[in-house]
């Protein structure tokens, strides 16, 4: 599973607005709930998910990358969605440096070994400096995307 296949430009935010965790979070999980991802009803109780999981350790991984994820029943397939912040967020990070990138995803609660294999293959496509950078430099939900789509251009 990549990130190619599992968003589109309307999961993207080019410019996030939040300035925190909880915030950008909030944020992501209202594009999903606006795209149609999420389905409205279901929506504190994915935030919930997601807020406990990040409760037990922060899922700002370093390099300006998080990854806040979780398993709910309220999603049918696994649904994800992308934000940049080019001011950074503050996100409880582990190197404690400001998160620019975040790519949130839930995926259905049976579904174990697909959540480590999203989760893995994330933070192995986002650990690519040369990825940050173009990701950094794009200038749109669509040359985002491309850069999920072609990594290596």
């Amino acid at each position: 599973m990549t990130l190619a296949n599992l968003l589109s430009v309307d999961q993207i935010i080019p410019e996030m607005q939040a300035a925190d965790r909880w915030s950008a979070i909030r944020e992501l999980v209202d594009l999903l709930v606006t795209r149609g991802q999420i389905a409205p009803e279901d929506k504190r109780e994915v935030l919930d998910a997601l807020e406990s999981r990040e409760h037990t350790m922060s899922t700002g991984i370093g390099f300006g990358i998080a990854i806040p994820h979780a398993s709910s029943s309220k999603v049918p397939h696994v649904v994800a969605a992308f934000g940049r912040s080019t001011t950074g967020i503050e996100f409880g990070a582990l190197d404690h440096a400001p998160v620019r990138f975040l790519v949130m995803f839930v995926v259905p609660k049976d579904q174990f070994q697909i959540h480590l294999r999203t989760l893995a293959a994330i933070a192995k496509f986002l650990n690519d400096r040369g990825v940050r950078e173009r990701l950094a430099s794009a200038d749109s939900a669509a040359q985002i995307l491309d850069v999920f789509r072609a990594p290596g251009r």
